[in-house]
C-alpha cells in the first residue's frame, strides 16, 4: 500500500512552488507528521509533513524543480515493513533439528581447514616500536614550532606578523625554523580565495524564488512610482537615556528588551495620522487612504529580505510592539513566517543602521507609498544654543511616491517624526 505526498494549498493567489530541499532520502523510514520535504514559495518556506508511517519509496521531483498545487511529490509505502516481517517468520519456520545439523557441519568444515589464518600475537617490542618512533618525530617537529625554541629574531617576526608557525616547514638543523624561512614565506604570493578554489573563476546558481520576487517587486517600484527621497537627522540622546534608565524594569515586567524600533513605530504612526497620504496607495486612477496603521519592518535573513507586518500598530503598547517584533524576527530567521505575516502593510520601516549604514535611499515596498530608512547612530558635533556639543545623531531618509505625496507633506512628515523622537514623552502622551 502506498500513500501519495501532495503539494498542499500554498495560500491565496500562489499556484506553484519550488522544491527547496528533501529532508528525507528515498528508502528512509518515515513517521507520520514528520517533515519530509521543504517547499519555497514567493513569500515563505513551508515543510510538507508525512501523511502516515512507512518508507519513502518514490521521489518524483528533485531539489530546484517547480511544482504546482496538488502535484504528487512522492509516495510513502508500508509494504517493505510487511515483507521484512514475513521473511523473519520464514526463518523461524526452519526445523530446529535441521538448524543444529547445519551448525555441526559448519564446525566440522572449520576443524578440517588448515590453520593458515591462526591469530598472530605480536611481541611487546613489536607493538610499541612503531608508535614510539612516530611519537618522537611528531614531538620533535612540534617542539621546534613553539616560541621557546625560536631565536629572538624569528620570534619577533612571528609575533609582529601573527604567523601560524605550525604551518611553517623549517630548513634549519632538525627542522628548526630560521629567519629566512619566514622571509621567504612572507614574500610568496597570497593563496586564492576559498571560493575560487572550491567553485572556480565564476559560479552560476539559480536565483531562489524569494530572491526572484524581491528583484521583481523592487524593479516594479522603480518603474511604476515617481520615487523621491528626503532627509533629516535626529538627536537620539533622549531615547538612549530613557532606554538606559528603564531597560531593566521594562525587561523584568514584560520579558522583552526595549529597543529603538518601538519608538520609531510609535513616532511613525503619529506622523502618519497627520499626513494620511503617506499611509495611502494608488489603485488605477484612485487613491485609497488607509485609516489603519499596519507597519511593515524589514528583516534580513540568509535567504533574503522579508518584510513582516505589525498589524494595528496604533493600538499596541511599547511592550506589545517589541514582543511582535521579536516574534516575527525569530520566525523570519527560522523560515517559519506564514503568508498572513507578510500581508496588509501600509508603511515600511527599514533599519540599515544595524549593518552600519550611514545613509541610504530606501526603495518603496509596493503598493505602499512611503518607506522610512533608519541608519547608524554616530556621535557628531552639533550646535545647541550657540555651543558645539557632541550628540548621538541618526540620519533619517523618507522615500515616497511623488504622484500622491507632495514635497511639503514629505518634509513635514519627517520633521514631525524628528520632533517626536527627540522628545519621546510625546509618544506616551499621544500628542
Amino acid at each position: 500500500m502506498a500513500e501519495k505526498i501532495l503539494v498542499p494549498v500554498l495560500g491565496e493567489s500562489i499556484t506553484e512552488a519550488t522544491v527547496s530541499k528533501w529532508l528525507k532520502n528515498k528508502g528512509d523510514s518515515i513517521v507520520a507528521d514528520e517533515p519530509i520535504v521543504e517547499l519555497e514559495t514567493d513569500k515563505v518556506n513551508l515543510e510538507v509533513p508525512a501523511p502516515n508511517d512507512g518508507v519513502l519509496s518514490e521521489v518524483n521531483f528533485k531539489n530546484g524543480d517547480t511544482v504546482e498545487v496538488g502535484a504528487i511529490l512522492g509516495e510513502i509505502s508500508t509494504t517493505e515493513q510487511k515483507i521484512t516481517k514475513s521473511e523473519n517468520k520464514a526463518v523461524k519456520q526452519i526445523p530446529e533439528e535441521k538448524q543444529i545439523n547445519n551448525v555441526i557441519n559448519f564446525d566440522k568444515e572449520k576443524v578440517n581447514q588448515p590453520k593458515i589464518f591462526e591469530d598472530i600475537k605480536a611481541t611487546d617490542d613489536e607493538i610499541s616500536e612503531k608508535p614510539l618512533v612516530l611519537t618522537k618525530e611528531h614531538k620533535a617537529q612540534k617542539n621546534y614550532a613553539t616560541n621557546n625554541t625560536l631565536s629572538p629574531a624569528v620570534r619577533k617576526i612571528v609575533e609582529e606578523n601573527n604567523i601560524k608557525i605550525e604551518t611553517v616547514k623549517g630548513t634549519g638543523k632538525s627542522g628548526q625554523i630560521l629567519k629566512g624561512d619566514l622571509i621567504s614565506l612572507m614574500g610568496t604570493n597570497p593563496m586564492p580565495s576559498e571560493r575560487k578554489i572550491k567553485f572556480g573563476e565564476e559560479e552560476r546558481i539559480r536565483m531562489s524564488r524569494l530572491r526572484q520576487t524581491i528583484a521583481k517587486r523592487l524593479k516594479q517600484a522603480q518603474e511604476n512610482a515617481a520615487m523621491l527621497t528626503t532627509f533629516n537627522e535626529v538627536d537620539m540622546g533622549n531615547i538612549i537615556e530613557m532606554r538606559k534608565n528603564n531597560q531593566s524594569d521594562f525587561q523584568s515586567r514584560f520579558g522583552v528588551k526595549l529597543g529603538f524600533m518601538s519608538f520609531f513605530v510609535k513616532a511613525s504612526v503619529l506622523a502618519l495620522k497627520s499626513f494620511p497620504a503617506i499611509n495611502a496607495e494608488i489603485e488605477g486612477d484612485e487613491i485609497i487612504y488607509k485609516n489603519y496603521y499596519n507597519i511593515s519592518f524589514a528583516v534580513g535573513t540568509e535567504k533574503g529580505l522579508v518584510v513582516p507586518v505589525i498589524k494595528n500598530a496604533d493600538e499596541k503598547s511599547f511592550a506589545e510592539i517589541e514582543k511582535t517584533i521579536k516574534e516575527m524576527s525569530d520566525k523570519a530567521k527560522n523560515g517559519n513566517l506564514a503568508i498572513e505575516d507578510l500581508q496588509g502593510g501600509t508603511f515600511t520601516i527599514s533599519n540599515g543602521g544595524v549593518y552600519g549604514s550611514m545613509l541610504s535611499t530606501p526603495i518603496l515596498n509596493p503598493p505602499q507609498s512611503g518607506v522610512l530608512g533608519m541608519h547608524n547612530i554616530i556621535e557628531r558635533p552639533i550646535v545647541i544654543n550657540g555651543e558645539i556639543k557632541i550628540r548621538p545623531v541618526m540620519y533619517l531618509a523618507l522615500s515616497y511616491d511623488h504622484r500622491i505625496i507632495d514635497g511639503k507633506d514629505s518634509v513635514s512628515f519627517l520633521k514631525t517624526l524628528k520632533d517626536n523622537l527627540e522628545d519621546p514623552r510625546k509618544l506616551f502622551l499621544d500628542l
